[in-house]
């Protein structure tokens, strides 16, 4: 059974920083899609960021790219959401997820970022960044 467990959230204020973390279990991690998304109250879930676990290629939204940094520790089966420069839109649930098996190459990367792309869910873990 595929589980994805994420922790590592808080309150901040603007301009600081947070690192989530996602362990996994239950699968074989290596060539997976791992993404970070996140909802906010009364909006839809979008995507963060993903990895693929086998490449280590990252790819980020437009929204946090260079503010942002997905790594991933394969010897732990964990990926890490390092967010600095922490903004109040910001603040939503996020959620770790997982996808098995790889995209075909004519899929776009925006596209692989999609919620609806993604298999295995985690709880979520909350952060607020106030002003």
């Amino acid at each position: 059974q595929v589980q994805l467990v994420e922790s590592g959230g808080g309150s901040v204020q603007a301009g600081g920083s947070l690192r989530l973390s996602c362990a996994a279990s239950g699968y074989t991690y290596s060539n997976y899609y791992m993404g970070w998304f996140r909802q906010a109250p009364g909006k839809e879930r979008e995507g963060v960021a993903y990895i693929r676990t086998s490449a280590g290629v990252p790819y980020y939204a437009d929204s946090v790219k260079g503010r942002f940094t997905i790594s991933q520790d394969n010897a732990k089966n964990t990926v890490y959401l390092q967010m600095n420069s922490l903004k109040p839109e910001d603040t939503a649930m996020y959620y770790c997820a997982a996808r098995g098996g790889s995209f075909g190459a004519w899929v776009p990367d925006e596209a692989r970022l999609m919620p609806d792309k993604y298999n295995y869910w985690g709880q979520g873990t909350q952060v607020t960044v106030s002003s």
